[in-house]
């Protein structure tokens, strides 16, 4: 199990998605799937009512369809922000933090900035958003280069402190006078929300800006100089010292390319769904975007195809629950899909060796025949 655990946690930055991995991923799925429908016959659910319930939740209609696209987007800019960051050699386990810090700092600009042209205004919110989270993770990305800090211990420490800061700002110092609000900021100014593309659904017109963002992180990663030394600096760190890249810059780059785009993730939530800074602007989204980029071996594109199967099955669990079975069936079958994919690396290790195990007793047993018949 320790060396599943290192395989999952392992950046495998130069790990291509080939033609086995796919397959013991579509197999890990296909086992998950087995295990959900297990756990709906054990408590007394038809498991093909399940899923079929699971599909209309997250495709049958345009509301659901919305849903399903915004939640993809989401975890498709999460995991990215996962990725650049491991690419360059450090690991960002900090993305919650700077989510909160970058929606809460675009919520008040976007209060403050009140009365100011949208085309002004908006561009402004977004760029504060991406340098409050960039600014949260250069502090562990400085320690990581500087004093060689574990960047994961300090990143999800970090998460914490923000989380509770944010909480504290929300709920005291900043927390807004109207009626009837528990917590929360004041409200932005409503010229500068997002607006709605599909009507009573979460997906609004941030979802050009992400489409956009994500093209432009592929891009970065796999066509620019700085993308191929990121990558070098990933795999061998001690190479690339030698090549003459400068790997302490580019882990800190990595660092603040992913903290501005978690910091863009949470001016989404403010001005697409919540209009103002609350405690609930994020519900662990990082973590599944975290999950789904180490699934995919941080590659780009795999990270978007990812993200829409996780979207499916994230907005598809609340249809579950109008047939009466837990939406926690999918966090098992999502559980269930890590477990295996954590495994996979262990697994073919050890059906490899055992393959040439085999080949070695079947040449041993061809060698000793012929001697014998000699």
């Amino acid at each position: 199990m320790k060396r599943e655990l290192k395989a999952l946690f392992s950046f495998k930055r130069g790990g291509r998605i080939n033609g086995g991995y796919l397959l013991s991923l579509t197999v890990s799925i296909v086992l998950a799937l087995l295990v959900g429908a297990g756990i709906m016959l054990a408590s007394g659910h038809d498991p093909l009512q399940g899923y079929a319930a699971l599909l209309t939740g997250a495709l049958s209609g345009k509301r659901a369809i919305g849903d399903t696209l915004a939640k993809s987007a989401t975890l498709c800019l999460l995991g990215l922000a996962t990725a650049v960051a491991a690419q360059g050699g450090i690991f960002n386990c900090g993305g919650e933090g700077q989510l909160y810090f970058g929606a809460i700092a675009s919520a008040l600009a976007g209060a403050y900035l009140s009365g100011l042209s949208p085309i002004i205004g908006i561009p402004l919110c977004l760029l504060i958003a991406m340098l409050a989270g960039a600014l949260w993770a250069y502090i562990p990305g400085l320690l990581k280069v500087k004093l060689k800090v574990n960047e994961v211990i300090t990143t999800i420490m970090l998460n914490s402190v923000a989380t509770f800061f944010c909480a504290y700002l929300g709920n005291g110092p900043l927390k807004t006078a109207e009626r009837g609000i528990a917590s929360g900021t004041a409200k932005i100014d409503a010229a500068f929300a997002f607006s709605k593309v599909i009507k009573l659904s979460n997906l609004t017109s941030s979802i050009f800006i992400s489409a956009f963002t994500a093209l432009l992180i592929w891009y970065l990663m796999k066509r620019t100089t700085i993308g191929y030394e990121m990558k070098l600096t990933g795999e061998n760190e001690r190479f690339a010292g030698y090549a003459g890249i400068n790997s302490g810059r580019l882990a800190l780059l990595g660092m603040l390319l992913s903290g501005a785009i978690c910091g863009m993730v949470g001016m989404f939530e403010v001005f697409g769904i919540h209009k103002r800074y609350t405690d609930s602007v994020s519900n662990g989204f990082f973590w599944d975007g975290m999950l789904v980029a180490m699934i995919m071996r941080y590659q780009p594109m795999g990270i978007i195809l990812m993200s829409f199967f996780f979207g499916i099955l994230k907005i598809g669990g609340t249809g579950m629950e109008k047939v009466g079975i837990p939406s926690e069936t999918i966090t098992i079958v999502q559980s269930v899909i890590i477990f295996f994919m954590a495994a996979e690396g262990g697994i073919s290790a050890s059906l490899k060796a055992r393959r040439v195990q085999r080949a070695a007793r079947l040449r041993a047993g061809a060698a000793k025949g012929g001697c014998d018949h000699v």
